[in-house]
């Protein structure tokens, strides 16, 4: 019956993905399934030794007869009881093993996938699957294992005991027992397909109460609480109406079960009765049939459980393979490591897309190591799009993007990226102290060493004023920072690294013009010797850099220094103009 379950097609293919783990862990599961058989073994001798106590007492009572038949009752319970608590340890322990591997390769897995990858897949839906998914995988490798084992060691040795004892009263008992079958192939269909919907429903309901939290000052500044309320109701409704109709199911094919097992039972009392009164069956094999009907009880109700469990799991794990399914569009294929990175930046010809839609056109730029390139442009010029390039983000076109003369794809992702700091203009900030955040990228760096990059970015002074300075909890994305504060942190962090290559995407946007000057200045004091990417739509920010781009619709339409791009009298005059006139209105 189980075995239809397990030679499934489509369950076979989810499941299949366990089988390196179970293979790890192969010498604990074969103890534990010698286990189970001498827990079952024990088990079945119990009945044995009651038939034999009652047709003796039958004959004759006897104080010494009741005696040594309870302590040799007690004694195999006993037995039983340390085989059970290993059966379980062990099996149970491993299932708590693997758990701990699975979630760490998916984990390791999910940091392999491009940024693209979390673009497309809600963050709600990757926490449900590496949560709840994953606890119902768990449950099939350790009760649903466990139990299966059990179930079909009992009903093997249970039922060839009832063959050699009276074949005929077996096959009567056991007959209604044949429509299991048919139940757990058609119930078993059915509550698969349910909890695919509930998991699919209780991702969406994870993603919109995650995307609320984290929004929780636009939620409540639009004063959309009780929109959100009624959404989340909405998908907390769907939700219970899906997980009742499982409950239906299964409440259904629970009482079957045990109604098929009360037939048994009628049958047994029936026959078994009047062959005791013909005398062709002892009272006491009638009671050992009885003991060891009421032994298949739990095995065939454990059945339908266990059946549930594996649907339940094979649904999850076939999420979960999504994940695991999902190759990282950006690998190392032939590293060429590089002896001494110097930070030479060589641009040619490069034209990308994304999702067919061109964001890059014929994009050509050459930076020396320790020069500044500064780009400017409208809002999706392709800014961003090329300094994520240059970190590897998104696939690259051969041949198109040099660093000291090696294509970038050769270059190994960690060497690549240990070299580079990169400043986002979406500034994150993690749910630790400054000092932690500060140190991210090099865990070990001293107290000395952040307070220097600190000051670099002009942060110091604002650390001193925390309560507990360096120590101080940002909480959560650095709530309890403002914008320029959580903009400095981040480039004290990327300062830190020491990196070859500095990318500042807009990382300025938030401090006021005062605190960006003192910046730059201590930036092109303390960064002489390293490469230098300014996205700002400030010309002050990018007027001291060697080279300046300007992009329009991904492609290059200008390109020179400050005072060769104002003669130009084109967009970065232009820009010049407008921001020299703001400041002008300011002042007055």
């Amino acid at each position: 019956m189980l075995s239809k379950f397990l030679h499934s097609d489509h369950h076979k293919r989810d499941l299949l993905a366990l089988i390196p783990y179970l293979r790890k862990y192969r010498t604990l599961l074969i103890t534990g399934t010698f286990m189970v058989l001498l827990t079952n073994t024990a088990a079945v001798i119990s009945p044995w030794i009651l038939r034999h106590a009652i047709d003796q007492l039958y004959l004759e009572i006897s104080r010494d007869i009741l005696l040594y038949y309870s302590l040799l009752i007690i004694g195999i319970r006993l037995v039983e009881g340390v085989f059970r608590y290993w059966m379980r340890r062990i099996l149970i322990g491993v299932s708590r093993k693997i758990e701990f591997d699975l979630r760490n390769d998916l984990f390791s897995h999910l940091q392999s996938l491009s940024p693209s990858y979390y673009q497309r897949n809600p963050t709600g839906d990757l926490m449900s699957k590496a949560i709840n998914d994953l606890n119902a995988v768990r449950m099939v490798l350790g009760p649903g294992i466990m139990y299966s084992m059990n179930t079909l060691f009992t009903s093997v040795l249970t039922v060839g005991i009832l063959v050699s004892m009276n074949a005929t009263l077996a096959i009567l008992t056991l007959m209604p027992l044949l429509a299991v079958s048919y139940l757990v192939k058609h119930f078993g269909r059915r509550i698969h397909q349910l909890f695919e919907k509930i998991q699919e429903q209780f991702s969406t309901m994870t993603t919109l109460a995650q995307e609320n939290v984290s929004g929780i000052r636009v939620v409540k500044a639009y004063n959309q609480e009780q929109a959100f309320i009624q959404r989340f109701r909405v998908a907390n409704d769907a939700y219970v109406q899906r997980s009742l109709s499982l409950v239906k199911i299964w409440g259904l094919f629970g009482p079957l079960l045990t109604f098929l097992l009360g037939l048994s039972a009628v049958g047994l009392l029936w026959y078994g009765g009047r062959q005791v009164i013909q005398g062709s069956l002892t009272l006491g094999e009638l009671v050992a049939f009885i003991a060891y009907l009421a032994m298949l009880t739990w095995p065939t109700i454990a059945l339908g459980w266990v059946i549930n469990i594996f649907e339940r799991g094979a649904a999850s794990m076939g999420r979960i393979n999504q994940i695991f399914n999902t190759t990282p569009e950006i690998q190392d294929d032939n590293p060429a490591h590089i002896d001494t990175f110097e930070g030479n930046i060589a641009i040619r010809n490069l034209t990308f897309s994304y999702n067919g839609t061109p964001v890059l056109k014929n994009i050509s730029v050459e930076v020396k190591a320790g020069q500044t390139l500064a780009i400017v442009g409208n809002t999706g010029s392709g800014k961003s799009t090329l300094v994520n390039l240059l970190c590897r983000l998104y696939q690259i076109p051969r041949a198109t993007i040099f660093i000291d003369g090696v294509d970038i794809n050769d270059i190994p992702l960690n060497q690549l990226r240990e070299n580079i700091g990169y400043v986002p203009q979406d500034t994150f900030l993690f749910s630790e102290t400054v000092a932690q955040n500060i140190a991210f990228g090099r865990p070990e760096a001293s107290l000395t060493s952040i307070q220097q990059t600190a000051r670099i970015s002009n942060i110091h002074s604002d650390i001193d004023d925390f309560p507990k300075k360096f120590e101080t909890f940002v909480g959560e994305r650095g709530i309890t920072l403002s914008g320029g504060q959580k903009q400095r942190i981040s480039i004290s962090r990327a300062l830190l690294v020491e990196p070859r290559i500095l990318i500042l995407d807009d990382a300025l946007s938030s401090v006021d013009t005062q605190t960006e000057e003192q910046i730059l200045h201590q930036l092109s004091e303390s960064l002489s010797n390293q490469t230098t990417i300014l996205i700002s739509h400030r010309i002050s920010t990018v007027r001291m850099a060697d080279q300046i781009l300007v992009l329009e619709n991904g492609q290059i339409m200008e390109r020179g220094t400050h005072r060769e791009l104002l003669e130009t009298q084109g967009y970065y005059a232009d820009l010049y103009q407008k921001q020299l006139l703001k400041e002008e209105l300011q002042v007055e």
